[in-house]
Order: structure tokens, then C-alpha cells, then sequence
């Protein structure tokens, strides 16, 4: 072999190991969840949708309320994994869609991720429901409900 011929081939192999390299240490991107377009929220009218239209118009929640059906929730994280690193949430978004005792709706509210607390992006309403209802008061709020008798079953019922 000539000198030259052992140069690329030398050449080629660093290229190689450099493209496989940086091919590897490329973020992987993935999005979970879904929040409704702009648009879609635009048809939607505070105080006089109900919420049969606003899951009509949006489309279905990720979840709703956890200890009633006054609020729906929409979700959507963004994570990017670099290498073996584990994924990092880099964007949280949550929409929060309430609703009156009747059903007709009170409140869009959009939440995100800063420093890993919730923060109120947008609002189109000065209430505050979606944040008096945290998950932790909601949990606290139903201790009391079960006794005893509710867990034991008595023979002959």
C-alpha cells in the first residue's frame, strides 16, 4: 500500500468515528400529550358552552377533575434525552378548562413549567378555581368520608 492510500483510509476512519459520534450525542426529542390549538379555544364562549360542546370542540381531555367533574385538564410535556443521560422535561404545558355547578364554562386557564413550579401563562377569566383545588387539599378533603363499616363487609349483605 502507498503511503497516501494509508492516509485516507486513516482520513476516513477518524470521519467516521466523528459522524458516529455526533450522531449518538444527538438529543432525542419526544412530545407526550395534546393541547388544543389556539383556534379551537377561540370558538369556545365563557359562560355559555357547555361541556359536551367543549370536549365537541377541543377534542377529549387527558383527565378530568379527581374528586368531581367541574374542570378538565389537558397535558402536553416535551423531553429531550441527550446520550445516556436520562430525559429532561424542557416544556409543560396544561390547560385547564372549569365549569359552573351547571356545566357551562367558567374558566380557560393555561399553566407551565418554569423552575419546576406551576406557573399561570394566560388567563381569559380572574378566577382562580383550577389552584384552590390542589391535589393535596382534594386528598386531605376525603380522609374523613370512609368508616369503618364502608371497608368491612357484614355477612348477610
Amino acid at each position: 500500500m502507498t503511503k497516501t492510500t494509508t492516509q485516507r483510509k486513516g482520513f476516513m476512519l477518524i470521519a467516521g468515528a466523528c459522524m458516529a459520534l455526533s450522531a449518538a450525542c444527538s438529543p432525542i426529542v419526544r412530545n407526550h400529550g395534546y393541547i388544543p390549538v389556539p383556534e379551537d379555544l377561540a370558538l369556545l364562549s365563557v359562560g355559555q358552552s357547555t361541556r359536551a360542546e367543549v370536549i365537541e370542540t377541543v377534542g377529549p381531555p387527558v383527565t378530568g377533575g379527581v374528586t368531581s367533574d367541574d374542570a378538565l385538564y389537558y397535558v402536553q410535556s416535551r423531553f429531550v434525552t441527550r446520550g445516556a443521560a436520562a430525559p429532561v422535561e424542557t416544556d409543560r404545558q396544561v390547560l385547564a378548562i372549569s365549569f359552573t355547578p351547571n356545566g357551562t364554562l367558567e374558566n380557560i386557564e393555561r399553566f407551565g413549567l418554569e423552575d419546576g413550579r406551576v406557573v399561570t401563562l394566560s388567563r381569559e377569566v380572574t378566577s382562580d378555581n383550577v389552584r384552590d383545588s390542589t391535589f393535596l387539599r382534594q386528598l386531605m378533603g376525603s380522609v374523613g368520608r370512609v368508616t369503618a363499616s364502608d371497608l368491612i363487609s357484614q355477612p348477610g349483605q
